[in-house]
């Protein structure tokens, strides 16, 4: 009679660790792309996308329009401009020439930097956004010491041509305003 003859038990082992080793590389493969399909896929993720380009847009306009300096006027009040549409575009444009006569005879510098801001409100669809924005100004008169002054202002933009731009501009009512009693 013949014996059946035995592998060792040692044999075995690498065999089957390979193939578990698979298994869990190929779970791993297929749970890694399902969770890429799902993110890029995810409408939260374009939106999060929408609101930081807003914001970046609105930070940026509400800066370019309080920052001018008499001695690049034309470069400012343009930059002015093509951070703008609708109405707001339009007054500026209208009111340019005497906005830069006062500018040259006061001979004044402001230069504006961004503190924080905020997107308090954002419609992807119809291309509009409302963004708050907190920045310090500095004014600088010849012969003057210069100025730092800190502004809310809100900002609301629209999208036009692929670009947030801003359409209306004003002040952030200031807290404290409530009546007490």
């Amino acid at each position: 009679m013949r014996r059946a003859v035995r592998r060792p038990a040692g044999l075995r082992t690498p065999t089957a660790l390979a193939l578990v080793l698979a298994v869990v590389a190929g779970g791993f493969a297929a749970w890694t792309g399902w969770d890429w399909y799902d993110a890029a896929h995810d409408e939260s993720a374009a939106y999060a996308v929408q609101r930081d380009e807003a914001l970046a847009a609105g930070e940026q306009a509400i800066q370019n329009l309080n920052t001018l300096d008499h001695r690049r006027l034309d470069r400012g009040l343009d930059l002015w401009e093509s951070s703008t549409t609708g109405e707001l575009h339009d007054q500026l444009v209208s009111g340019r020439d005497e906005f830069a006569d006062r500018v040259r005879t006061a001979k004044t510098v402001t230069t504006a930097r961004v503190l924080s801001g905020g997107v308090t409100e954002l419609d992807d669809r119809a291309g509009r956004a409302r963004v708050l924005v907190a920045l310090r100004v500095t004014v600088r008169a010849p012969g003057e010491k210069s100025v730092d002054k800190d502004s809310r202002m809100l900002g609301e933009l629209t999208r036009t041509g692929g670009r947030w731009k801003l359409s209306a501009l004003g002040q952030a009512p200031v807290g404290g305003t409530a009546p007490v009693g």
